[in-house]
């Protein structure tokens, strides 16, 4: 079966995920926004108790159910403290270099609702003053966040509104550039998202169902650690779609289908993963199996969870992730075809 994946549907989805601001632990707006999508698309959905969405996609034969995971949480910040001359320390959500983040323009979101704009330097950030501001340490300490506002005190801060353990998001910046790169932050795991989405919108306009019900899970807690650690008891199999990493020793690039045996928590299971290597081939995907021995999953949280399953992990390839990422749209439009054909292929 050849699945008619819309290009334009995906990049258009991905787009709006990108430009919604969205750290693990602040994933309401976003959650919303995939409420509105569902629904537009009769699609079931419902939250867990931990905020995170279940999508259903009913198939011919109910008798078991594949889970399909993808984590709309990116990583962030928090305020830690507030500085007597007005600027905000942060924490990180999420693992990331502050090298990574330096210079990056900020959204603080309050929790009465109100939104600034701010920038993160480090403490030495001008080499016109600093003699070791190329060599200052980068470290989260060494961090700061100059607020879009007048003020230069604490009290002046505070008399925004802004408290510690305000949620702090990095713009995303997302461009799709003419040759079909997709540069942005938080392609991990936004891509993925749109990929499943892709599948959804297929099946709505094509009227086409799996060959059993597919659970799809858009977890919100992924970047620390227990996003799926919690899956539906009816899932038995369960893929995890997230980015594929680049770099030394792997073979993955931008315009491929990442399959990984292997990560930090171990092999992923045989008989999926070989099935998932075997369709790639059989639709003429590019693709590529790698291992990612400092990379886990909500595959992976989920069977530390305590999950009855069987788990397999594919994604589009992302270059410099957890940083200013980039991917191709082949990669994402064939990370939907493949999945695709898993759920509908005995």
């Amino acid at each position: 079966m050849s699945f008619n994946i819309d290009e334009s549907y995906v990049l258009s989805f991905l787009k709006k995920l990108l430009d919604t601001p969205s750290p693990s632990g602040y994933t309401h707006d976003i959650i919303e926004m995939i409420r509105k999508e569902a629904e537009s698309l009769d699609v079931a959905f419902e939250l867990n108790n931990k905020g995170g969405a279940v999508l259903t996609l009913p198939g011919q034969d109910s008798s078991r159910t594949i889970g399909l995971s993808a984590h709309v949480d990116t990583l962030g910040a928090m305020v830690r403290s507030i500085t007597s001359y007005g600027t905000l320390k942060l924490t990180s959500v999420g693992g990331f270099t502050m090298n990574s983040i330096e210079n990056e323009y900020c959204t603080i979101h309050t929790r009465a609702g109100k939104t600034y704009t701010g920038t993160i330097l480090s403490l030495h950030p001008s080499v016109h003053v600093y003699p070791d501001a190329r060599t200052f340490e980068r470290s989260e300490s060494h961090m700061e966040v100059r607020i879009d506002e007048v003020v230069s005190s604490k009290e002046n801060v505070l008399a925004l509104g802004i408290s510690v353990g305000d949620f702090i998001s990095f713009d995303a910046r997302a461009v799709i550039t003419p040759s079909g790169y997709i540069k942005s932050r938080h392609l991990d795991d936004k891509a993925s998202v749109a990929a499943l989405f892709g599948i959804l919108e297929s099946a709505h306009r094509e009227n086409w169902k799996p060959l059993h019900n597919v659970s799809l899970l858009i977890s919100n807690y992924e970047e620390v650690g227990h996003g799926a650690s919690y899956i539906p008891a009816e899932i038995s199999e369960l893929i995890a779609v997230d980015m594929g990493a680049m770099g030394d020793d792997l073979s993955c690039k931008e315009t491929d289908v990442s399959i990984c045996a292997k990560d930090s928590s171990g092999p992923y299971d045989y008989d999926m993963t070989t099935r998932l290597i075997e369709l790639a081939k059989q639709a003429s995907l590019d693709y590529v199996v790698d291992i990612y021995p400092q990379y886990g999953s909500d595959g992976s949280a989920a069977l530390r969870g305590g999950n009855n399953i069987r788990a397999a992990l594919i994604g589009p390839g992302v270059h410099a992730s957890h940083s200013m990422e980039r991917t191709h749209k082949d990669a994402v439009l064939n990370t939907a075809r493949l999945l695709a054909a898993y759920i509908t292929t005995k």
